[in-house]
């Protein structure tokens, strides 16, 4: 298994204030995961951040930007606890390492259960919402052999697959990642899964308290199950799929991707066979993915990139180099920087201003595109 190196974190949020801060800066207008992060590389602490952003804005030629509004995030935070859930940021030591080391790994994220749940080591199941009986039998086999190896379970608390998943781990772990607000129950049929997770397991959101799902929300919560997992073992899976959004996203951080073959007249069985053609691990058991873990262990080289002393063009000039090697097709950020020629930090500076312009947008595993 390869990840890549944790992005440095100028600052780590010790007290409430600066918690809140963190949510306040996350919660802002066109501020993602890699704006948040580059925002707080330049100016230290979330709240600097914030008192600079519309000045950030302004300069990007967005007039008018107000941050998001502090009793608002105040609220959240007070609404949050007062369920009994904990809010983690990023830096703090409860934060799952092997979720840093993503690009676009969520600063805040608001848990429920037992966080020393995130130190252990884990898998995730996914696959269909309409599994099969033969798709079942073997997730709840799978789960179980994890389980005992002394493997979490991660997945996105959905039905059939996911559902199983979690069920079968209940003894020995599991975590899951919610699309909603950590008090939004999604599905309705899974309330009582979410209800023994709570007290056995471990539930996960990024999103506000209160938010009920929608349909872009699902391949941001299946970023996070990549990046939780040392390897994402699709079951069941349709060849478009969620399921594929989640294992292309764990390839993309350089994890472990696995499959279990299916009948290739069984239209849930496809986009198994499709990453199993593609180079997937072929999948019978939970031996199979111990196996494979132990097999790949090699360390990841890191991305070369251009020399940081390297004197800038004019920041126009930059603008256009950047907006050129874009398309609505989106690439590695990595990549980009490559191909611009230009130093890292100043492409990832005009990246923030691009983005709160809208002319450019991160979609699910830090890609850049052009804005729509």
């Amino acid at each position: 298994m390869t990840t890549r190196q944790t992005p440095p974190f100028p600052t780590l949020p010790k007290t409430e204030q600066e918690q809140i801060d963190c949510l306040r800066l996350i919660r802002s207008r066109r501020v993602g995961p890699a704006t948040y992060h580059r925002l707080l590389n330049e100016y230290g602490t979330a709240s600097e951040a914030i008192l600079a952003l519309p000045g950030v804005a302004r300069t990007a030629g967005v007039k008018g930007y107000t941050a998001y509004p502090a009793d608002w995030a105040v609220k959240e935070f007070s609404d949050g606890c007062s369920l009994g859930f904990r809010l983690i940021c990023q830096g703090d030591a409860a934060y799952p390492a092997l979720l840093a080391a993503s690009d676009d790994a969520p600063p805040v994220l608001w848990a429920l259960g037992d966080p020393d749940l995130l130190l252990r080591p884990s898998v995730s199941l996914v696959g269909a919402r309409n599994a099969s009986s033969l798709g079942v039998r073997m997730t709840r086999l799978i789960a179980r052999e994890l389980g005992e190896a002394g493997f979490m379970i991660t997945s996105g608390l959905a039905r059939g697959i996911d559902a199983e998943a979690h069920r079968a781990a209940l003894e020995t772990g599991t975590i899951a990642v919610q699309a909603s607000g950590l008090d939004v129950i999604y599905p309705r049929e899974n309330t009582r899964l979410h209800e023994q997770i709570a007290q056995t397991g471990l539930r996960l959101s990024e999103q506000s308290i209160g938010l009920v799902p929608q349909a872009r929300h699902f391949p941001q919560r299946n970023r996070i199950i990549a990046g939780l997992s040392q390897a994402t073992v699709v079951v069941e899976g349709a060849a478009r799929s969620g399921s594929l959004i989640t294992a292309r996203e764990a390839a993309d951080l350089g994890r472990e991707v696995m499959a279990v073959p299916g009948n290739p007249l069984d239209g849930r069985a496809a986009g198994c066979n499709m990453l199993i053609r593609d180079g997937a691990t072929l999948v019978r058991s939970g031996a199979d993915i111990v196996e494979a873990l132990l097999r790949h262990t090699a360390p990841h080289a890191p991305v070369p990139v251009a020399d940081e002393g390297s004197q800038a063009p004019p920041p126009d000039q930059i603008d256009q180099t950047i907006l050129s090697l874009l398309s609505p097709t989106a690439i590695a950020e990595d990549m980009l920087i490559r191909d611009s020629g230009l130093p890292a930090k100043h492409v990832s500076q005009h990246l923030i201003s691009l983005e709160l312009e809208g002319k450019i947008e991160r979609q699910p595993g830090g890609m850049l595109a052009l804005a729509g």
